[in-house]
């Protein structure tokens, strides 16, 4: 036996991968399967359709019912539950259970309560306490109950342009290169006026491409996502007419976080970054011109796959 199993414990299971180590009072029933280097501690239980992989740590208290799968590399907190019945009555078994997803280098914080059928993603963070209700984006960082996004995980946030440290193209718009390969923002002029303010910009010199399509975005609930995919050749270039919202940029190695509250503040998505809009105000209206015609097959829409495009197209 190459890995650690406490006196004091109780493991049925003989999937246990080497370097593993369960301490006293765990409980892991036969048919679970475990990773290698997997640290569980003191008073878990672990059920029979359970998948731990490798590298994972999970602290005390914690339940794992039939259902869960673990990717590698998660955290999850002291005293964490999931469930697997969204309508669970004493005596009385559900057919099957609901699935609910841990993806890699996840976290989960102490006391949380995941709700079966979801899917936490890769790099997300739940805080302590939350009450998990639907599935969390890669990257996101939810709190509360029901949990809500409230930031992105390694997002640096950047509020507009104040002093702008390059300037591209041509025409009077001020234009930041920021972190996030090929994402640029742009402040494009704002002529004042008595009868009503005017904020212009001209195609291609101040918006980097001639558009095809434009959509415009509104009355989005404030807890709600858009976005949380890329395009493989279409260029954006979004504008929040009035309200404001963030926008996430992501090129696969840096994320930045933009708040656009100016009707003459836009910025620039190529394609193969990664776009998540968020935290629309009430009155919001994000217009966004596209360098294309809707095509789906241009969208990447699992943050997986869009990791595994970037790198194969560096190779």
């Amino acid at each position: 036996m190459h890995y650690f199993v406490h006196p004091k414990a109780l493991c049925e299971s003989k999937k246990i991968g080497s370097g593993t180590r369960i301490w006293a009072f765990a409980h892991i029933l036969e048919g679970a399967v475990v990773g290698r280097d997997v640290n569980i501690c003191d008073h878990t239980f672990i059920e029979h359709d359970v998948v731990i992989g490798d590298r994972v740590t999970i602290k005390c208290g914690v339940q794992l019912w039939d259902g869960v799968h673990v990717e590698a590399d998660v955290f999850i907190g002291p005293n964490a539950t999931f469930t697997n019945d969204r309508l669970p009555r004493s005596k009385v078994h559900p057919g099957e259970s609901l699935p609910t997803r841990v993806q890699r280098s996840a976290s989960i914080g102490a006391n949380a309560t995941i709700l079966p059928g979801i899917t936490i993603g890769q790099n997300a963070m739940v805080g302590a306490g939350a009450v998990v209700t639907r599935s969390v984006p890669p990257n996101a960082i939810v709190v509360g109950n029901p949990a809500q996004i409230t930031g992105y995980v390694d997002s640096v946030k950047r509020e507009g342009i104040q002093q702008p440290s390059r300037q591209v193209g041509e025409g009077s718009e001020e234009v930041l290169q920021t972190n996030v390969s090929g994402v640029t923002l742009h402040r494009l002029p704002v002529i004042q006026d008595m009868r009503g303010n005017l904020t212009v910009g001209e195609f291609p010199r101040d918006v980097p491409f001639v558009p095809k399509r434009y959509f415009m975005v509104f009355d989005v609930p404030s807890r709600e996502v858009r976005g949380e995919h890329a395009h493989r050749t279409c260029h954006l270039f979004l504008l929040c007419l009035s309200g404001s919202c963030s926008v996430v940029a992501d090129d696969g190695i840096h994320r930045e976080e933009f708040t656009l509250d100016q009707p003459g503040m836009g910025i620039h998505l190529p394609p193969m970054v990664w776009g998540i809009q968020y935290k629309y105000s009430q009155d919001a209206r994000l217009m966004v011109f596209a360098s294309d015609h809707y095509d789906p097959a241009d969208y990447i829409r699992d943050y997986q796959d869009f990791l595994d495009a970037k790198e194969a197209a560096s190779s």
